[in-house]
């Protein structure tokens, strides 16, 4: 990624006004932001690319009548889990190796000494996350349409909050990580390290019930996955995941309240 090009004058009234001028800075550093998500071939590969193949090609493997295994059609099982896999690989890959690759080039540094505020930066990525989760699941769902069907949205509330909750959370602890990881290359190695156990395991593989004692048990405690019950089972109807969405909710908030923390420094 290349670095957000940075206004260093400013006109007189905005060094009477600061909060005026931290809102634009912040502005600008979004807007910049937003453009260079478009150009990032690990945004493209791993949070835009990687869910829709690997759905089509798990999403069919399975038919489409319920049986032990699938309480659902496992075609739509796999539609609604994968959104959550778009939530993951936007948290743990995507945004710890680009906000790693700004540190190692000492970008925060600039930022910080051009007059942006530290928050502006946390906030940023907040915003760029959500939105590569937007954008990356409306095409997944777009490609499921045509193909398997997306299935009806049972709750729709409790899935949207499903979806917030786990997006967000996610999002914060990227920011986190890659404010902690000392590289790109770093951020690479445990992002992938963290993502692909808990996709197999927690999201996007086999079904629980087809596991053994032992990895359904380590599935049932991913934060990925409990990301997912939160989202799949009032979506499709499998109970109201009122505890795991409160579990959710509440890791938003540590990794939120760590995030800022950690870009306030």
């Amino acid at each position: 990624m290349s670095t957000p090009t940075l206004a260093h004058d400013a006109p007189p009234a905005a060094a009477a006004a600061p909060g005026r001028r931290h809102r634009s800075a912040t502005r600008r550093l979004v807007t910049a932001e937003l453009r260079l998500l478009l150009r990032d071939p690990m945004t493209l590969t791993f949070v835009l690319v990687f869910p829709v193949v690997t759905m089509l090609i798990i999403g069919g493997s399975f038919g489409t009548e319920p049986d032990d295994a699938f309480p659902v059609n496992p075609s739509h099982w796999y539609v609604a889990s994968y959104l959550t896999v778009v939530i993951g690989a936007t948290g743990l890959i995507m945004l710890p190796v680009h906000i790693a690759s700004y540190r190692e080039r000492g970008v925060l540094r600039r930022l910080a000494a051009s007059g942006f505020p530290r928050w502006s930066f946390a906030l940023a990525q907040l915003v760029v996350g959500l939105v590569a989760i937007a954008v990356a699941g409306s095409l997944l769902l777009a490609v499921a349409a045509p193909v398997y069907g997306v299935p009806d949205v049972e709750q729709p509330v409790r899935a949207a909050l499903g979806v917030l909750a786990g997006s967000v959370a996610f999002v914060s602890l990227g920011v986190l990580l890659g404010t902690l990881l000392p590289s790109a290359r770093a951020a690479q190695a445990i992002g992938l390290l963290l993502f692909f156990p808990s996709f197999l395991l927690g999201v996007g593989g086999p079904p629980p019930a087809v596991m053994s004692p032992a990895l359904r048990s380590l599935s049932d405690w991913l934060p990925l996955a409990l990301a997912n019950e939160a989202i799949r089972q009032p979506w499709l109807g499998l109970g109201n995941a009122t505890g795991t969405l409160a579990v959710v909710a509440g890791l938003a908030l540590v990794t939120t309240a760590l995030a800022a923390r950690r870009t306030a420094l």
